[in-house]
């Protein structure tokens, strides 16, 4: 258990803190948030009518539960699920080998989002929903290239899924792209794609038929729910102009008394002016309500199709706004809000279903209910704008940008952008809602990870290592045991620098400060000749059996260094990008007790910039180092630096490979003072950088350096102690 936690960590302070949103909202408002919806479905549990509002499945997950614990237990089982799905999230980005901290990142929005706990308390369809959203996914996703039997399956999902909300029936759409790109089997076994995606939808149309069946058995007639022709007025009602359609003296009376421009909202028309039993007044002869509505919205579709399809635009757009606003003609966003008080008490039936089926009055629970609300309306929700730039990576990645050209991730990023898409479009072509938006949360994360994974390719980030000293380290440094070394030392880790490092060690200065110098070569599972160029140039050389990356290299320099009586580390490269010159400047202000940790910064200093991407990218990274640390950076990846030796084996090291901002942002976690200072950095000389494709090393650095923010300082604030300043420890040892 302890390993599965070390390795998957990032998941369990995701799950830890979705847990205590869930358990504020279950304590805040008892039994359960109930709206007006919720009420129908609660009346229409034992009747089960087709012809309500809104569809019957999941009346048949809320019957059971209803009676088994009340609403109360509703709500607990959908909170349960809201987490189940981040978990299944992020397993399923896991089995498509995105790395762990991006599928943690597809798994937050769920685990986090307040309106997505704020849905799971209130008694809505949403959370079943979801839950047979992100089985769909699993079942096409995770065990590679669907055969009939499986689309079968996710075809009567997908029907299941239609008969929770209705606009599950777009789900369809998607899973057939998906059906028929996937693996390009179009293009090598048509009939296998042809029997597969028939083969989904017979599955769905099982269910659509088996509804629909019920429907006509119930009510007489055919359909589907009862809403359909309100929703359908009121999305037309909005921009209908009736001057110029051919309307006769029933479809008249639906046009609305406001004139263009000034109309109200698609749910005013669909719910309140629909709803009045009293309007729109005397029907002419052998006509009904909802015959003529549905006639006057088919003429404005007919006649005004651009005018629609605007509105549907502009409202799908509406969910990727960066904040969480809403227009005078949108369902009110509040009603997704947690409330001071209990909501929609102004309708009798709220407080009447709560106490039959819940037990007890409503009631609120002022301190949870507070901190709920402030966690909300203070950035506790997915921007939507991000919601966005995961579907725009996932659509670069089908695009073949980067390594997704040849990855088989692209039909795998194309599946769950599309079917947000579609969904979301669907929804808005009714009406938009935020609560209509929730699914995005789903699926816009997934596709952008999956996406990104696609673009940079396999991860070439190594495991993380074990606490010093590890097996390797322990072989190395059989070697220098015994040694002892002047009071600095200068630690090159070099891998493969024969070509290289002479030129490095030869400039290196015999003495600083007056004080001797050694340099210590941790030549890290080199296949050339540089530990016998190091040791020709007079250089300590510690040879480690296994190439593991300059993080580990250093490490095991910063502990040989300590353990043979160095008092001060300094770090260079071994290709000759800095300026060995430079030493004793690097040194100076430990030695004057103006700090604990020295790093030359390239932005302070000068820089021959050879990559346009590492250029911006040493800009980016400062700035969020700064934002992290609270303290202002300009450079986290200088490669020379000088520190206090106790503090170098002080700070947790566990990265191989992505190193520099780890050691930085532990040292200033326990409390070191880090001066930088301006150096000069050269281009490399001969041969290739080994820190791979530009992009793939920036979302690993960016993803160390969020980590180690993480570990460091929030769940290891009390480490501090483990190392105090040479100030500190003289007033300790004085008392």
């Amino acid at each position: 258990m302890r390993k599965e936690l070390r390795t998957h960590w990032l998941l369990a302070v995701l799950l830890t803190l979705g847990l205590v949103l869930r358990i504020l909202a279950t304590v805040a408002y008892t039994p359960a948030i109930v709206y007006v919806d919720s009420v129908q479905y609660l009346t229409n549990m034992g009747k089960l009518s087709p012809d309500q509002l809104n569809p019957i499945g999941y009346d048949f997950v809320l019957g059971p539960l209803v009676w088994l614990g009340g609403l109360k237990l509703v709500v607990i089982i959908q909170h349960l699920g809201g987490l189940l799905l981040g978990v299944v999230i992020y397993a399923l980005a896991r089995k498509l080998t995105v790395y762990r901290w991006l599928s943690a990142v597809a798994a937050a929005p769920i685990l986090l989002d307040a309106y997505q706990v704020q849905i799971e308390q209130n008694i809505m369809a949403e959370t079943t929903f979801d839950v047979i959203l992100v089985a769909i996914l699993w079942l096409l996703l995770v065990k590679g290239v669907p055969g009939w039997r499986r689309a079968a399956v996710v075809g009567v999902l997908v029907g299941a899924a239609f008969t929770v909300r209705a606009i599950g029936l777009v789900l369809l759409i998607a899973v057939v792209l998906y059906l028929i790109v996937v693996g390009n089997a179009w293009r090598k076994r048509r009939m296998d794609v042809v029997r597969r995606t028939a083969a989904a939808v017979a599955g769905f149309g099982i269910v659509f038929a088996a509804y629909g069946g019920y429907y006509r058995v119930d009510t007489g007639r055919w359909g589907f729910t009862g809403a359909q022709n309100e929703i359908l007025y009121g999305r037309t009602a909005t921009v209908a102009n009736c001057d110029k359609l051919p309307l006769n003296d029933g479809t008249r009376l639906f046009c609305p008394k406001e004139p263009l421009g000034h109309r109200l909202g698609v749910d005013k028309y669909a719910h309140d002016r629909y709803g009045d039993k009293n309007w729109p007044g005397p029907l002419p002869p052998g006509t009904t309500k909802h015959q003529l509505a549905a006639e006057f919205a088919h003429l404005v579709i007919t006649h005004q199709p651009l005018d629609v399809t605007w509105a549907v635009l502009k409202d799908f757009a509406k969910g990727f706004a960066p904040t969480r606003t809403s227009s005078p003609d949108d369902v009110p966003l509040d009603r997704w809000q947690f409330q001071l008080v209990y909501p929609n008490l102004k309708d009798p039936n709220t407080a009447k279903a709560a106490v039959k089926w819940g037990g007890s009055e409503p009631h609120v629970s002022h301190v949870p209910a507070v901190i709920l609300r402030a966690y909300q309306l203070h950035g506790g929700y997915t921007s939507g704008t991000l919601l966005g730039l995961g579907v725009l990576i996932a659509l670069a990645a089908v695009a073949g940008l980067g390594r997704a050209k040849t990855s088989r991730l692209r039909s795998a990023a194309l599946l769950p952008a599309t079917a947000g898409v579609v969904l979301l479009l669907g929804s808005a072509a009714f009406e938009f809602s935020w609560r209509y938006q929730l699914p995005g949360l789903i699926f816009f994360p997934l596709a952008g990870v999956i996406g990104l994974r696609a673009i940079l390719g396999k991860d070439q980030a190594r495991p993380a290592m074990a606490a010093y000293p590890d097996t390797v380290d322990t072989a190395a440094a059989k070697s220098l045991h015994g040694t002892n070394f002047a009071p600095v030392v200068v630690v090159i880790a070099a891998y493969n620098e024969a070509a290289r490092i002479g030129p490095v060690l030869t400039n290196m200065p015999k003495t600083c400060a007056g004080m001797p110098v050694d340099v210590l070569v941790v030549v890290d599972g080199a296949t050339d000749d540089t530990a016998d160029v190091a040791k020709d140039h007079g250089a300590y050389v510690c040879i480690a059996p296994a190439n593991r990356g300059q993080g580990a290299a250093l490490r095991l320099g910063y502990h040989l260094a300590a353990e043979g009586g160095a008092e001060y580390v300094v770090t260079t490269d071994a290709d000759g990008q800095y300026d060995n010159d430079e030493l004793e400047v690097l040194l100076e202000p430990i030695l004057l007790d103006r700090a604990d940790f020295v790093t030359g910064s390239r932005r302070l200093g000068a820089e021959d910039a050879d990559s346009r991407l590492r250029w911006v990218g040493v800009r980016v990274f400062a700035v969020l180092a700064s934002l992290l640390t609270r303290k202002k950076l300009t450079d986290t990846s200088f490669g020379f630096r000088a520190m206090r030796a106790d503090l170098a084996t002080a700070v947790t090291l566990r990265e191989p490979q992505y190193q520099s901002s780890e050691l930085l942002l532990g040292a200033l976690a326990l409390g070191a003072r880090v001066v930088e200072l301006p150096m000069t950095m050269r281009r490399r000389g001969d041969g290739s950088s080994k820190k791979g494709p530009g992009i793939v090393y920036g979302a690993n650095y960016g993803r160390v350096m969020t980590t180690t923010w993480l570990r460091e300082y929030l769940l290891r604030r009390g480490r501090r102690q483990a190392w105090r300043t040479p100030a500190d420890r003289t007033v300790r040892t004085s008392r």
